[in-house]
């Protein structure tokens, strides 16, 4: 399947480059979309106990403190590390942030194919697991943190929702 030959050394330079020239342009084109490309209308309510299980199961908890943070590689970027408000503005921002992280690991994936076209067989294989493991364990970090985000959401918009009326009655 290789269709070009290279040396050794051209190889590993080669791959490096393209793999950066993937990871850039396709978080960069990622980072651009806008906000309302990654706000879901469904709730995803239905098995988040049973999908939350997976991940404590995992000790997602325990090693993504460890994982870089690339929200702030490019300009517009959002640090995902810790939040920095409760506020229920942040916090959907937050969420939308992890769902535009999910989809820029998800498609960093595919591209790891190309890598047949200059490589010997083996090598592109070696490349699409690197791809899985360098793109999994992110993938399983957003989707973790967005389950956890969501009810501390509802019970911010509902403490919100409380203060603006106990306010808003005030002077009655």
């Amino acid at each position: 399947m290789q269709m070009i030959h290279l040396t050794t050394l051209s190889l590993i330079i080669v791959n490096i480059f393209a793999w950066l020239l993937i990871h850039v342009s396709i978080s960069y084109i990622c980072l651009r979309l806008p906000d309302s490309f990654y706000q879901s209308k469904k709730s995803g309510v239905n098995d988040r106990n049973r999908e939350l299980h997976v991940y404590e199961s995992l000790r997602i908890r325990k090693w993504k403190t460890i994982l870089p943070d690339g929200g702030d590689v490019f300009k517009g970027g959002f640090r995902k590390k810790e939040l920095k408000t409760l506020s229920s503005s942040y916090i959907q921002k937050f969420i939308v942030e992890t769902r535009r992280a999910e989809v820029t690991h998800w498609l960093l994936i595919p591209p790891s194919i190309l890598f047949f076209v200059w490589n010997p067989i083996s090598i592109g294989f070696i490349m699409i697991g690197y791809a899985l493991v360098v793109n999994l364990p992110f993938i399983l970090i957003q989707r973790y943190n967005r389950l956890r985000l969501k009810p501390l959401l509802t019970k911010q918009l509902k403490k919100e929702e409380r203060r603006g009326n106990s306010i808003g009655t005030f002077g009655v």
